[in-house]
């Protein structure tokens, strides 16, 4: 059995934080940005759908179902973007890593990957998960690539998965990375992150 509780994540880019309310101002400057959105079932448009963004995710935490994270950046401090655990699994030993967002300013730089890392690290060698599973649109190749590019295995698409708050129907695609594969993924990304 899985036990999730909330916990501070911190590598040499950014600290991953438990979200909290406290986080809405900073939440809503890094994330109204409309390019974010494009893949995501929810929009932070206004100031109040980052309230939104926040109240639904700490409700899924009382609940069990997903841990949500603040993404810090160590440099100066500020709010850069959220990710989660959902999808528990505690019988099974399994999570998904998702959620993920990002101010555009940091995009294509090592962030990412190091909140891959300080996540999927903690789900094996601190929670015991055997499996993480990551998912997304099948129209956003980027993230499909950036997902392979760290050691995630395609396991397939789910169709007609998700209705967007646009009204388009999206196909999931589906990749995991279990325990036994966590040593070699785990070396691909120290080598991605500090070259050695």
């Amino acid at each position: 059995m899985l036990r999730i509780t909330p916990v501070t994540l911190e590598g040499k880019l950014v600290r991953l934080e438990p979200l909290r309310p406290e986080h809405r101002e900073g939440l809503w400057e890094a994330g109204h940005f409309e390019e974010i959105w494009t893949y995501m079932s929810v929009k932070m448009a206004k100031p109040e759908d980052a309230w939104s963004f926040i109240d639904s995710a700490m409700k899924n935490e009382a609940e069990g179902t997903e841990l949500p994270f603040v993404i810090i950046n160590q440099q100066d401090g500020k709010i850069i973007g959220s990710t989660r655990f959902l999808n528990i699994s505690q019988k099974d030993r399994g999570l998904e890593i998702g959620f993920t967002w990002l101010t555009p300013s940091v995009w294509k730089t090592a962030i990412n990957t190091e909140c891959k890392w300080l996540l999927m690290r903690h789900c094996f060698e601190e929670l015991g998960c055997i499996r993480v599973q990551l998912k997304t649109d099948s129209r956003n190749l980027n993230s499909q690539r950036a997902i392979a590019r760290i050691g995630g295995v395609h396991e397939g698409v789910l169709r007609n998965h998700v209705i967007l708050p646009d009204g388009y129907i999206r196909d999931s695609v589906y990749f995991s990375i279990v325990d036994r594969e966590w040593p070699a993924v785990q070396e691909k990304l120290h080598l991605l992150l500090f070259g050695e």
